[in-house]
């Protein structure tokens, strides 16, 4: 399976269709042999995050107030250039991709509310404070051998 095929899927049921992902192509300044300068193996995927309409309207928004810093125009681009070969370099950026829209749509976390300690235990942790610092006073170079 060479991992190219089918939608890019962020959650469940939701993917990203082939056709609004815009692929561009280039020299890549990363690692390879005598023919470094001839391997096109830069890629660097975009995504119209603003105009899509594959994604429910609740996730778009989200992940364009979340994504705010990183857009162009509401366009969201990752780039890929750690593989010599363009075909992996496809797929690092489409995951890549996915994973930052997963993130970026994923529902806000839930408030946490703040349990209430057990009296004993409080107590416990002050007792033990009182004898670190006296284990601690002790120490102040009087009897050190």
């Amino acid at each position: 399976m060479d991992g190219m095929s089918g939608p890019h899927v962020i959650r469940g049921s939701v993917s990203l269709p082939e056709a609004e992902l815009m692929w561009r192509f280039s020299r890549s300044s990363g690692p390879g042999g005598q023919h470094v300068n001839t391997s096109d193996s830069k890629v660097e995927l975009s995504f119209d995050l603003a105009r899509t309409e594959a994604l429910p309207e609740v996730w778009k928004q989200r992940a364009l107030e979340r994504l705010a810093g990183r857009l162009v125009d509401g366009v969201v681009t990752v780039r890929s250039s750690e593989h010599r070969s363009q075909w992996r370099n496809r797929e690092t950026a489409a995951v890549r991709l996915a994973a930052l829209l997963a993130e970026a749509t994923a529902p806000p976390p839930k408030p946490r509310r703040p349990t209430r300690i057990p009296r004993g235990i409080n107590e416990r942790r002050l007792r033990e404070k009182k004898q670190r610092s006296e284990t601690k006073r002790g120490r102040n170079g009087q009897n050190w051998g």
